[in-house]
This record gives structure tokens, C-alpha cells and sequence, in this order.
């Protein structure tokens, strides 16, 4: 359709089309056989009539090629104009493939590993019927006690949110909409989701302008100039205004300043939460406060439906901004190519063929197993010998669910065991007890009873429990070597999963103390969703591997990897803290005037425990034994026309073959503004073979040294910085270079 046929479509409409394209709902009322009862469901609280419901332009979570085709149908059926619904999906991590959650993901430190799980999770969900997913999240996240931190594929680092979010947006979207495998990206949550106060979901965000575009804008602007097609608002205050309502935001920053031209849509039920927030005085102004800013579609919360007409028959501004809106959207759908195909690139024929098959999947575990962090490797444990008995326990040994809480359309059937696939390659060597549950019922009640669901009563537990600690026991004495399964609970990270002790469950750190008293070499596998604290139990372990949530192949990754068919190379892209009362925790924070020393009193500390992370941002150990040596510049003055050309080497002193991230950071030493202690600005991942010695090359280059100053003026000033470069943040070599404009 060209651009003046949708004008000639768009003046056509009536207000209440106008505005029903605006509505997004739920797409199950047009699967409901009793048309009469459609409306007595969750549609009844948004107090929408039959008619507007065949108004709405889009609807959530409605994906599967017969049931898209199914709604689009009944819904084109009352249709006057004929315009498509638009199926908008949560696909965060994979549709029927389950890929790692994404601060998994980030932790591969590859470009191209991210991309290629995105165009998978993306032909999968364009042929069963999606025209959008909400994805990427690029909120900067750095407090390990928001429960959504398992969302945020950049982690805590704002290079790498840009450098992601433009990896994802593109990988979705491709070059055309239209073609099959394609979608549209939203882009979630403008703005600072991330920096939610006490790491509190749905929480206040109050920052300086200038914090906020050093680090938290960078990754919405990357995924805007990537060509992201839409944007979802935070549930968030900004600054003491709603982010779906406001309009230094919306207007200023991300429409006229960043020159975004798509769509924004609120988060669910965001618009009617203003008033709550105390910000709109009823709904009626809830609608005027949105639509001022530039929402484009209210999703489900009725407000838009209902008072939208009032006001844009009151006001011809109103009206213009509607039909802005609503421009914005035909033009989406027709990018899509659903005015000539309703039905876009949904295809049950590749849907039958393509979802789940072998080689997706065995693409699947080896980008998996890039996402793996090695964090402890005492006396090199692992990998562990084949030869050896190996008592495997814990309740994530013999557990399909290990996708994470937004992997509602994954097919678990195919995720298998870790305890299948051990059997599978070393028989009877391989002991199994399960030692414990993973969470007490108690703790499972606590959630239960947030959600408002009924708890559920379990007799005897506490004798169960010790009866399951005895039976591991007696199994890991028969063993060389114990490897634990333990973690979170998928219930426990994610959307309103805020958490304010980010320790293992009781339960499982009682089995690990039990069986450390039998002197026996033990491995972690960690599944969690968050960085969570490990100081208790660090010294009790003789290696860590962090797996996250790691989807449909995880299982047989973790197995090849624990056994050694693979080479740990994930690095952390979140600092794990010492423990929960040093969160938020990040590695590029700004010194003080006393910083932290050793034996002095009176300077910025803790009493009671370290002030630097557990494990550092950009940590992570391999079965190589990397050796960083002769970092060198080629110079120790530039000027802003310049470069600086630095150079290091690193030698592989193992007999594996294995990757590295070498990452290279910059401090400013001194500034108009105080600059933090260091920043990532550049990495490399490399292939070394066994005893193989690279030399890695950096370019610095003027535009690593800008930064926003007390004017709001991006600029990079004369002066002295400090050069990093190593396998993390914190173990480096370190020079001197000085710019100087004159």
C-alpha cells in the first residue's frame, strides 16, 4: 500500500476506529465461542463495548499459526474497513526454542552468538504468527535485587547496551518487515527502569539529566538508530513524572532529539497507573496526560477506549495527535505487509518443519555454552574425568525447568535432564540423590501468598527434608567428586520479583554444608536469574559454573562443558556483590574524596564486609590459563584528530584451545565533571589455540573520550587518562596517555 492510499485510509475511519486502533488487548476474546459472554473475562474490567472490541488494532500474546489465523479471521469478520490486528508477543528468550534469559546472552561477549539466537527466535515466531516482540530490554541494571535484571542483555555496562541493542533490533527486523523470519522490535523500558529505587519493581527513578544520558540513554539511542520500529514506556517515575506520561521524555528527548518516527506503547495497564501515582487526577486526564506525551496504544487498561472520543472532540490538538497516531500504526502494519496478506508471514507449513528442528537446536547448546561463566576452578576441578564417580545432586539435576519465568511458549518436552544426558556418557559412574527441594514450602508459600494465590500445606516436611540430606549424603560417600544443581526458582526472578535476600534458599546452602564435612572435591551449577551472593559458601566449593537459566539445550551444554567437550568463555556483565546490602554494586562508580584503604577508619567502607564485588564485572575463568604481558602504546599523546594504538599480549599457557574477552577500559583523571574510576570502552573475543601467543591491537580514538559535562555538552577535554587492559575489570595492566588539543 503506498503512503497517499493510507491517508486515503486513514481519513476514512471514523473516531471510534481511530481510536480502537490506539487499544491493544487480549487476544483471547475472539477464541471465545460465546460471542454474548466475550466481555465477561479480563476485557470486563476495561469496560469495553462489543463494538470498540473489533475496533482495537492489536492484541497481546496470541501466537501459534492456526490460533493467529483463527483471530484474525473472526476478527476482520466485523471489520468495516478491514484493517489487521497486529499480534504483539512476549518472546523475551526464544519461542518454542528456549535460548539462555538475556543477561545470559550478554554474558557471551559475541555479537554474533546474540544475532544468530535472535534470527532463530525470530523466524520461529514470524511463521507461528507474531508481527512484534517486546525485545529487547536495554535498561542499564545494576541492582542485583530487581528481579527483571534477568531481562537486561547489557547488564550493568552502557557500551554494552548499546552495542547488543543494536545487534538484537537488527537481527529481528532485518531489511524488510515483510519477509519471512521478520519482526517488529519494541524496545522496553524508556526510561531508567533499571535504576528503580531499593531495587523495587514498579519503584521511583530520580536522577540528574546528566547521569541519566551518560548511561542510561545510550542503549534506547542505539536501538533507535538500529531502526527499532517501536518503544514501550517504564512503569517508572522520571524525575517526579510518570514515563508513559512524560513529556520532556517523550517529546523532547526521544521524539525531536533522537528522531524517533515509530510507535511508543505503554506497558501493561501503564496509563491507568498515573493516577495511582498520583500524578492524574482521573482517568479522563490520564487520557489527555498520554496522549499529550505521544503514547500511541494504551495497552489493556481501557483508558484510551473510554475517554479518548471526549477529548478529541473537545480539542482539535487532540485530534491531530490521534490521527498522528494512528498514521503511525497503519504504517506499521503496512512495513508488515498485512494489507495484502492479513496473515503476514505466519506459515503452518514451516511451522511444522522449522520449530525445534535438529540443527536449530544443536545451534541451540553451542551458543549455550558461550553463556556460561566459570567462576571458581580451585586445583582445576574441572572438567572432571570420565573415570571418576560422580554423585550428581540437587533438585536441578533431574529438572526440565530450567528456561526461566518468560519462556511461556517454550516446548519443555524437549529440554531433557542433566542427569539423562551424565547417564547417557558415563553409565553407571553416574549417583544420583536429589539432597533437596528448591525452595522449602514455606518460601514457595510466600510467593504464592504475594500473588494472592492459595498456599499449599506439605506434611512432615521437615523429616522429608533431612531424609533427602541423609540419602545424598550416603550417595556422595560412594563418589570421587559431588556436583550440585542448585539456584533460584524460576518464580523467584523476573517481572515483581524484587528480592531483598539474593542468598540461596536456606534448604540448599544445609546441603552444602552437610556435604563439605566429607572432605570430597564439589562443583556448583548455578542457575539464577540475578547475581546472587555466594560469599557463604564461595570457600566451601571447589568450582562454580554459572549457567543462569539456560533454555532448551541447556542441560546437555552444562553436561559437555562440565565434562569438557567445551571451553568455558562467558564473562560477567553484572558484579555479584559481597552480599545484599551492597547493592546497587558496579564496577564504573565514581570515586569519593576518601576513597576506600586498608586500616584506615575515617574513608568510604564497609565495617563488615569488602567494598569491591565478589566477582567483578567482565570476570569469568576458562580451562586456558591466560597471561597478560607487554601492554604497550604507540604513542602517549594525541590530539582530537588522532588515535592511539594499543597493544598487548596474551598467551594461552594450557594445553586447551579456548576463547578470551580482552577488554580494554579508560579512566579520565581528571575532569570538569568527576569521571568514574574506570569505563569499558572497547573488547576483543579471540581464539587461542593451545600455547598460542596473539598480540591484540585497540584503536583510541576521540569519541571513547567523550562524556556529558555539567553543561550537557557531549565533549572530551584535555588531559590526563589511565588505559586498561585485561581479562576483566579489576586484574589489568595499566599506562598513561595524555590528550592534548593544541
Amino acid at each position: 500500500m503506498k503512503y497517499k492510499e493510507i491517508i486515503e485510509l486513514l481519513n476514512k475511519m471514523t473516531i471510534e476506529e481511530k481510536i480502537g486502533q490506539m487499544v491493544q488487548i487480549g487476544g483471547d476474546v475472539f477464541l471465545s465461542d460465546d460471542t454474548n459472554g466475550m466481555l465477561t473475562g479480563p476485557l470486563k474490567n476495561l469496560h469495553l463495548s462489543k463494538k470498540m472490541v473489533y475496533h482495537v488494532g492489536s492484541v497481546l500474546n496470541i501466537i501459534g499459526a492456526e490460533k493467529v489465523k483463527k483471530v484474525q479471521d473472526e476478527y476482520l469478520s466485523k471489520s468495516r474497513l478491514k484493517i489487521p490486528l497486529l499480534f504483539m508477543d512476549d518472546i523475551i528468550n526464544g519461542y518454542k526454542i528456549a535460548f539462555p534469559i538475556p543477561i545470559a546472552q550478554g554474558c557471551s561477549w559475541n555479537t554474533k552468538a546474540i544475532q544468530k539466537m535472535t534470527e532463530i527466535s525470530s523466524m520461529e515466531s514470524s511463521i507461528a504468527g507474531a508481527n512484534v516482540n517486546f525485545s529487547p530490554m536495554v535498561d542499564l541494571s545494576r541492582d542485583a535485587r530487581w528481579g527483571r535484571v534477568m531481562e537486561s542483555i547489557g547488564g550493568e555496562d552502557p557500551l554494552l547496551g548499546e552495542i547488543y541493542a543494536k545487534t538484537v533490533v537488527k537481527a529481528y527486523q532485518g531489511k524488510n518487515l515483510s519477509e519471512i523470519g521478520k519482526i517488529a522490535s519494541c524496545v522496553k523500558h524508556i526510561a531508567a527502569y533499571g535504576a528503580v529505587e531499593a531495587g523495587r519493581d514498579y519503584n521511583t527513578v530520580d536522577m540528574s539529566e546528566r547521569e541519566f544520558r551518560q548511561y542510561y540513554l545510550p542503549a534506547y539511542k542505539a536501538a533507535i538508530e538500529a531502526g527499532a520500529e517501536m518503544l514501550m514506556t517504564s512503569f517508572n517515575i522520571l524525575n517526579g513524572i510518570p514515563s508513559t506520561v512524560n513529556q520532556w521524555l517523550i517529546q523532547e528527548v526521544i521524539r525531536k532529539e533522537l528522531g524517533f518516527k515509530g510507535i511508543i506503547i505503554s506497558d501493561y495497564g501503564a496509563i491507568e497507573e498515573t493516577i495511582a501515582h498520583g500524578y492524574s487526577a482521573n482517568e479522563k486526564e490520564a487520557a489527555k496526560n498520554a496522549i499529550n506525551a505521544g503514547i500511541d496504544i494504551d495497552m489493556m487498561s481501557g483508558i484510551y477506549a473510554n475517554y479518548l472520543k471526549d477529548l478529541y472532540l473537545e480539542n482539535q490538538e487532540i485530534e491531530n495527535k490521534v490521527n498522528e497516531s494512528v498514521l503511525r500504526i497503519l504504517t506499521l502494519k503496512n512495513k508488515l505487509g498485512l494489507f495484502e496478506n492479513p496473515y503476514g508471514n505466519t506459515n503452518e507449513v514451516k511451522e511444522n518443519t522449522y520449530l525445534m528442528n535438529s540443527k536449530n537446536l544443536e545451534k541451540a547448546k553451542e551458543l549455550t555454552q558461550e553463556t556460561f561463566v566459570l567462576l571458581k576452578n580451585k586445583n582445576r576441578v574441572l572438567p572432571l574425568k570420565t573415570n571418576k564417580k560422580i554423585a550428581l545432586i540437587g533438585p536441578y539435576i533431574d529438572n526440565i525447568g530450567i528456561t526461566g519465568s518468560w519462556s511461556m511458549f517454550s516446548d519443555r518436552t524437549k529440554n531433557g535432564t542433566i542427569l539423562d544426558i551424565f547417564k547417557e556418557i558415563m553409565g553407571s559412574q553416574v549417583l544420583y540423590a536429589k539432597g533437596c527441594e528448591i525452595l522449602r514450602q514455606e518460601e514457595i508459600n510466600k510467593i504464592l501468598s504475594a500473588e494472592g494465590l492459595p498456599m499449599v500445606h506439605v506434611e512432615n516436611e521437615s523429616q522429608k527434608e533431612q531424609d533427602m540430606i541423609a540419602s545424598a549424603i550416603q550417595t556422595a560417600k560412594k563418589a570421587d567428586v559431588i556436583v550440585l544443581a542448585l539456584g533460584e526458582h524460576y518464580r523467584q526472578t523476573g517481572e515483581a520479583c524484587s528480592r531483598s535476600n539474593i542468598s540461596l534458599p536456606e534448604n540448599q546452602i544445609q546441603l552444602i554444608n552437610k556435604l563439605y564435612a566429607l572432605s570430597k572435591p564439589m562443583v556448583l551449577i548455578l542457575f539464577n536469574g540475578r547475581p546472587v551472593q555466594l560469599s557463604t559458601i564461595e570457600e566451601k566449593l571447589d568450582g562454580i559454573l554459572e549457567v543462569w537459566f539456560p533454555g532448551t539445550t541447556g542441560a546437555k551444554a552444562i553436561t559437555e562443558m562440565i565434562l569438557g567437550e567445551n571451553n568455558p568463555s562467558g564473562k560477567l556483565t553484572m558484579s555479584f556483590p559481597q552480599n545484599v546490602g551492597q547493592c546497587p554494586v558496579y564496577y564504573n562508580h565514581y570515586n569519593t574524596g576518601r576513597p576506600h584503604h586498608k586500616n584506615l577508619r575515617y574513608v568510604s567502607r564497609y565495617q563488615d564486609i569488602p567494598t569491591e564485588s565478589f566477582y567483578p564485572f567482565g570476570y569469568g575463568l576458562s580451562y586456558c590459563d591466560f597471561k597478560y604481558t607487554e601492554l604497550y602504546l604507540n604513542k602517549h599523546k594525541m590530539n582530537k584528530n588522532e588515535t592511539i594504538t594499543v597493544s598487548v599480549k596474551i598467551e594461552n599457557q594450557s594445553d586447551y584451545a579456548g576463547y578470551e574477552v580482552i577488554q580494554l577500559y579508560i579512566q579520565d583523571l581528571y575532569g570538569s565533571v568527576v569521571r568514574p574510576i574506570k569505563e569499558l570502552k572497547a573488547f576483543k573475543k579471540e581464539y587461542f589455540k593451545p600455547h598460542e601467543i596473539k598480540y591484540v591491537d585497540f584503536d583510541i580514538d576521540i569519541h571513547m573520550l567523550k562524556f556529558w559535562n555539567e553543561k550537557l555538552e557531549f565533549v572530551a577535554e584535555s588531559g590526563e587518562f589511565k588505559v586498561f587492559v585485561g581479562g576483566d575489570s579489576v586484574n589489568v595492566l595499566e599506562d598513561k596517555f595524555e590528550l592534548d588539543f593544541y
